[in-house]
């Protein structure tokens, strides 16, 4: 029969702990989740400016329903493409100071879709069959043009799958490892003539650590690569105007040649982006087959999300109180449960590759370098906890094992805390963790609880 092996790889997945199963939500109002009828204090939403409630972007919504209607009703290049459209893009633009933007449905669209323009193949064809031209059959029938791919390993899933469905090789570095970078592409041959594309995100989703963008410019410059950031976890809370990583470094256009960002985070909507040259951008208008082949975003979405890039900009009250509650919940966590110390490296072949296997309420609900310094509880009950070296909204804690993260994430619901246990093939193998993502909204009185109930947690699973 046909796919009779479906149950069976399920089967597999849940006698090793990495099932994953989706669970309902009711409704949300002020970082209290209701799902299944039980109320939880949420510290797993990416909404980390609280945007998604704001009443200017609902407002903004509704305004935007009015004029353009529910849905765009075509692809971009048939009549989807309207003037909501048209100014997001060229506000990114404008303010990352590229020199176009291109919108779509989501990061992991914008992901792919780059990877399967530049790297398709089709177009390095034609190049191939110019410059045959004018050599020898011999040495025509040796051109490759593939192009390279250069990822830090814990690039996130939508771009290394588009990476391995394209023509390219892919080269995985050690996280945020210079070294290791430089080493692998300095072992291109340099007589190939393929595209380079070096690819790393400006804070990493599940580590919340950020990439040295600066020296890796500099190192894809060297290398005659173009370096690709993915922002999507540092859009909205970064940079003067909420603009991300590009933008609090000052990046050029020439630094940093692709900006992919997302609006479903700190934004508060939905959609992503992709910044670069105009030539990039009309590249992706004519071959980016997950933009030309789909029906635009809405145009109320894009309403939507340009009030609130154009409030984060205007009003930095929320950025600051993210920033502070990131600092006291570090705090908290130190004094009560942990100390400084340092994380462990895997070990990893030349490629990269691993090589080893709120509301004031809240309380009345149910009680850049490879050696990153991290937190870990320095009591016997809490030994193998691990606070990640992280200084943005994404505070990681590793447990080490898919049925401990498990254990603790359900002992955290019984204490009224929703923090989904993330395990591999998420994250690497040994490095399950709790990620839990504080929010500009949650109050000090929510920080406290939560820092409490881990304890308890650990306590009761121990």
């Amino acid at each position: 029969m046909a796919f009779d092996w479906l149950e069976a790889r399920l089967s597999e997945r849940a006698q090793r702990g990495y099932l994953r199963k989706r669970v309902c939500q009711q409704y949300e109002k002020d970082n209290i989740i209701c799902i299944d009828g039980e109320h939880y204090l949420n510290f797993a939403s990416n909404d980390y400016l609280g945007m998604r409630q704001h009443e200017g972007v609902l407002q903004s919504w509704v305004e935007g329903l009015a004029q353009f209607g529910g849905g765009s009703g075509a692809s971009p290049l048939v009549t989807g493409h309207t003037q909501a459209h048209l100014a997001l893009e060229a506000y990114i633009a404008d303010g990352l100071n590229r020199d176009a933007a291109l919108l779509f449905n989501s990061g992991f669209a914008a992901n792919q879709a780059l990877c399967m323009a530049l790297f398709s193949g089709a177009h390095n064809q034609s190049a191939s069959n110019k410059s045959a031209s004018n050599q020898t059959p011999s040495a025509a029938a040796g051109i490759k043009h593939s192009g390279e791919i250069f990822a830090d390993r814990l690039m996130h899933a939508s771009f290394l799958e588009g990476a391995m469905a394209t023509k390219a090789k892919l080269r995985r570095f050690r996280h945020n490892d210079l070294a290791h970078l430089s080493n692998l592409l300095e072992k291109v041959d340099t007589t190939s003539n393929s595209d380079k594309l070096v690819v790393t995100e400006g804070v990493f989703s599940m580590d919340g650590d950020s990439a040295p963008l600066r020296d890796m410019a500099g190192i894809a410059k060297q290398n005659k690569a173009w370096l690709m950031v993915d922002d999507a976890h540092g859009m909205g809370v970064l940079g003067e105007n909420g603009l991300g990583s590009v933008e609090a470094q000052a990046l050029s256009q020439t630094d940093v040649p692709i900006v992919m960002g997302t609006f479903g985070k700190a934004v508060g909507t939905a959609g992503a982006f992709i910044a670069g040259s105009q030539a990039l951008i009309d590249y992706l208008v004519n071959f980016a087959k997950h933009y030309v082949y789909s029906t635009a975003m809405p145009s109320a979405q894009a309403v939507a999300t340009l009030y609130s890039l154009t409030h984060i900009a205007a009003d930095s009250s929320r950025t600051d109180a993210l920033n502070h509650n990131i600092a006291y919940f570090r705090e908290r966590f130190s004094t009560q449960i942990g100390s400084a110390r340092c994380s462990n490296d895997d070990s990893e072949d030349e490629n990269g590759h691993i090589l080893k296997a709120s509301s004031n309420n809240a309380s009345s609900i149910k009680a850049s370098s490879i050696k990153a310094s991290s937190i870990k509880a320095s009591s016997n009950t809490h030994h193998d906890l691990v606070l990640a070296n992280s200084h943005s909204a994404i505070q990681p804690i590793i447990v080490g094992s898919p049925e401990r993260a498990l254990a603790l994430s359900d002992a955290l619901k019984a204490r009224g805390i929703w923090i989904p246990a993330i395990r591999y093939p998420t994250v690497p193998k040994g490095e399950d963790r709790l990620r839990i993502t504080l929010s500009a909204t949650h109050t000090q009185q929510d920080i406290d609880v939560l820092v409490d109930a881990i304890a308890l947690a650990m306590e009761s699973i121990s």
